[in-house]
């Protein structure tokens, strides 16, 4: 409607710069008028037509759409000429005829431009949307073995020792890897569901760590029902006991922060230096986290990573989200 209403007065505001007749601000504002009231009546039939255009094949929506708009544009040439006529504004020179082909050719052809770029702009997005989504899928596809071995090699060990903490290691790693894997109806997930599998791969790290992992919460009322893409929190985590704990030899913290504003919600998670780092990593976990969130949030959404002090913080701000209740530790 927007796009419909700028081209209808762009092409009034042309046609009136354009004219022979003497250029008054009456006739300019009765041509917006007109020009507004048709845009309107083209968007509100086309709304209403939405259900059978969409059944037609291919294109053919797009070139019923434009037969649609013609004897609109006529039907409401006519009124229009009869009102100058009984008023007698004396708005249009030209006969009948006239004024209703120069409307109807004018509209045709925007109506054709119009059109094409939506369909253009159509078929851009779709094909846009299914490289994100592959592109998506094969960065997700990267995550999906990282803490396999560490685990197996846990429940190995667990399984003479302490046969239930094995059973329990097993029944986490199988919900992580049914999540990465997209066991679910839809890819996106809920952030409660996210901080459920953040535990359960905590609960794994912290059998083969011990008392070197120590994890620390403060997530005050971020909605558990914010939509979240499923793995999103949890490379960063792992990321942050892989890099900050798991080098130094007395342990280190792992904080999860959160908190709420009027712009969204700002999750915060951070992990201690090493003075004697391991070789870096390739950087897909994090390179993984800002592509899904540039895809799934848009422009509106960041996240920001870097040392601070002598931990390393990535930050993450998410646009707001429907809420309803809140995730507390």
């Amino acid at each position: 409607m927007f796009a419909l209403l700028v081209i209808a007065a762009l092409t009034a505001t042309i046609v009136w710069l354009a004219s022979d007749n003497r250029r008054d601000w009456s006739s300019y504002s009765i041509s917006i008028l007109f020009v507004t009231w048709m845009a309107m009546m083209i968007g509100l039939s086309l709304c209403m037509l939405r259900s059978l255009l969409q059944c037609l094949p291919r294109q053919m929506p797009y070139v019923a759409a434009w037969l649609v708009i013609m004897p609109i544009v006529a039907g409401a040439s006519v009124l229009a000429y009869e009102f100058n006529d009984a008023l007698q504004l004396q708005l249009v020179r030209s006969n009948l005829g006239t004024f209703v082909r120069d409307n109807v050719a004018i509209t045709a052809l925007l109506a054709a431009a119009m059109l094409r770029y939506f369909y253009v702009l159509v078929q851009w997005r779709t094909r846009l949307a299914a490289a994100t989504r592959a592109q998506v899928d094969a960065l997700q596809a990267r995550i999906r073995p990282h803490f396999l071995f560490n685990s197996m090699n846990t429940v190995a060990a667990l399984i003479r020792l302490d046969p239930v903490a094995a059973e329990r290691t097993v029944e986490n790693l199988s919900e992580l890897f049914r999540a990465a894997l997209g066991q679910y109806d839809s890819s996106d997930g809920t952030l409660g569901d996210e901080l459920t599998l953040i535990e359960r791969y905590l609960a794994i790290e912290q059998l083969r760590l011990g008392e070197r992992l120590r994890v620390q919460c403060d997530l005050g009322d971020l909605p558990v029902d914010f939509p979240l893409p499923r793995l999103l929190l949890q490379p960063l985590v792992e990321n942050a006991v892989r890099h900050g704990i798991q080098p130094l030899r007395e342990g280190g913290e792992v904080t999860l922060r959160g908190r709420r504003d009027s712009k969204g919600l700002c999750i915060e998670i951070g992990n201690p230096l090493s003075t004697n780092p391991p070789e870096p990593g390739n950087g897909h976990g994090l390179d993984n986290v800002r592509q899904r969130v540039a895809y799934r949030y848009g422009t509106l959404a960041k996240v920001e990573a870097g040392k601070r002090g002598d931990r390393f913080v990535v930050l993450l701000r998410l646009p707001n989200g429907p809420t309803s209740s809140a995730y507390s530790r």
